[in-house]
């Protein structure tokens, strides 16, 4: 069953452009791991400081190995200082069936 989430965090005032860079990176990264099936950043068009990402993985083995993985570390502990919350605020979604 696929792994299906979204990631929001607000970035602080004068990191945007550093966060949309790192942001960038990441996403190309993430694309590439073998099982991740979207990965779509997102700016809500209200305020562009807040970010919303949505994401799905194969399984759970292809998201515990997209945690796992060290540009997603290195991602992480830079975004750290750069967002309002403590970290991506993350809501877990189920498909209705």
């Amino acid at each position: 069953m696929t792994k299906t989430l979204y990631a929001e965090f607000t970035v602080k005032p004068g990191s945007e452009d550093r966060v949309a860079e790192m942001m960038r990176e990441l996403t190309e990264e993430v694309r590439r791991e073998p099982g991740n099936q979207l990965f779509l950043p997102y700016t809500r068009e209200a305020n562009p400081r807040e970010y919303f990402v949505f994401e799905v993985y194969e399984d759970d083995a292809a998201f515990q190995e997209h945690i796992s993985a060290d540009y997603g570390a290195r991602f992480n502990g830079e975004l750290a200082d750069l967002i309002e919350e403590d970290g991506s605020i993350l809501t877990w979604l189920q498909p209705v069936h």
